[in-house]
């Protein structure tokens, strides 16, 4: 098995210009997570050069340090990391990068730990977590005067397909005791928020700025930097959203008539909308029982979101012969001892889809690569880089479309 991932590396690297179904051609015996550099770059130039204010990578999306180093090169200078790994793995793969702790519930350790290596900037969303920061961050009694302090507020989740509106944020009454508290020992002053991950509406950041709004006028504060958060979708099968660029227009006329700091500055948090068009995974298909296929990867490695929230990726089929086989629809079973390693899809294959058969899967990039496990035995994934376009886009065009085609042709 060893020998035969070795050998497909080797061959990639001599080919240069491989694109999926070069892969397939090779028949590899494991998954093989296909990566698109040029995806990326497209993604954080747009967002570098579209975005109306700045733009932090959340890292916890995927933190694979070539895709750390290709955002930067592209013109992504700031990075919000949500644990003390992540702050010492950005730090190590980035040494000029601009730092944010942006989990609003941090150990006292980690902060002074965080400090240490330069970030400055920390989200906190009670009174406890502002005293564990002053705390962490003061030297001999003397408490720090270069703290970024981002207040985060809970907004609604309503418009997004993913909820992160129950565990972090202070309620609207708890605001004013916040920021005028916070007000006292930062030197920039933030509110931040999030309205929950795939927002597939701009809807959701013109009503969380209605409450920054409400929040900075009740407190009467002075504020210099306004982070609305991550949310910013991709395309999958069933979810089309807008074009980010009406994401920009709503943001940019929220924030452009909010009473803060005539230089205060606009903070936003992609990771979705960076990653997920960086990689894609390759399957085979061990067996076929009527319309479930137990393929090669599942729920503890790429395929977490498909199987635990019933997420829909784009698939294809990569196979040499041709099929006019109408598409059906199909569920997918991983390759562990585990039922709950099940993805109920649906999705829609050609109906003679078979034992042998390779299946790419798309749009993985943005936590599939992230919250893969060894469970069972099963985490040993090779990792080369292709040129097609992802399956979907929302950088370009026409392109934005799921693909239509559902077969490669090899």
């Amino acid at each position: 098995m060893h020998t035969h991932h070795s050998a497909l590396g080797l061959a990639i690297a001599r080919t240069g210009n491989a694109c999926v179904a070069d892969i397939a051609r090779q028949r590899p015996v494991q998954p093989v997570t296909l990566i698109r550099p040029h995806a990326a770059r497209r993604a954080a130039r747009f967002f570098a050069e579209k975005f109306p204010g700045r733009s932090l990578y959340a890292v916890k999306a995927n933190p694979s340090p070539d895709l750390l180093q290709l955002l930067w090169e592209s013109g992504i200078t700031h990075y919000d990391v949500a644990s003390i790994a992540e702050v010492r793995l950005v730090a190590e793969t980035l040494p000029e990068a601009v730092l944010c702790f942006m989990h609003p519930v941090k150990a006292e350790e980690a902060i002074a730990e965080a400090y240490a290596l330069g970030v400055r900037t920390f989200s906190l969303d009670t009174l406890d977590e502002l005293d564990k920061i002053v705390r962490a961050t003061s030297k001999d009694g003397v408490e720090a005067d270069d703290l970024n302090l981002c207040v985060r507020i809970r907004v609604s989740s309503d418009h997004a397909k993913l909820s992160l509106a129950a565990k972090f944020g202070a309620e609207p009454e708890e605001m004013k005791a916040l920021l005028l508290a916070a007000r006292q020992v930062a030197d920039a002053l933030g509110i931040c928020f999030h309205v929950g991950s795939q927002a597939m509406t701009p809807a959701a950041y013109a009503e969380a700025m209605e409450r920054v709004r409400a929040a900075i006028v009740e407190a009467a504060v002075t504020v210099d930097i306004v982070d609305v958060g991550g949310g910013f979708p991709s395309v999958y099968p069933g979810m089309e959203p807008p074009a980010l660029e009406a994401y920009f227009d709503v943001i940019s006329r929220a924030f452009e008539s909010l009473p803060v700091s005539y230089s205060a500055e606009l903070w936003c948090e992609p990771g979705r909308a960076l990653c997920a068009e960086y990689a894609s995974v390759l399957v085979r298909v061990e067996k076929r029982r009527g319309d479930q296929l137990y393929i090669n990867d599942g729920a503890y490695g790429a395929l977490f979101d498909a199987a635990h929230i019933g997420w829909r990726f784009p698939v294809r089929l990569v196979r040499e012969e041709e099929s006019d086989a109408r598409d059906m629809p199909f569920s997918f079973y991983g390759p562990t001892c585990d039922d709950l390693d099940h993805m109920a899809g649906p999705f829609h294959l050609p109906a003679d889809v078979g034992r042998g058969d390779y299946i790419e899967i798309g749009m993985l990039g943005a936590y599939g690569c992230a919250m893969r496990t060894a469970f069972n035995g099963f985490g040993a994934v090779q990792k080369v880089a292709v040129e097609d376009e992802p399956m979907a886009t929302l950088y370009g065009g026409d392109a934005r479309e799921v693909a239509r085609n559902n077969v490669v042709q090899l």
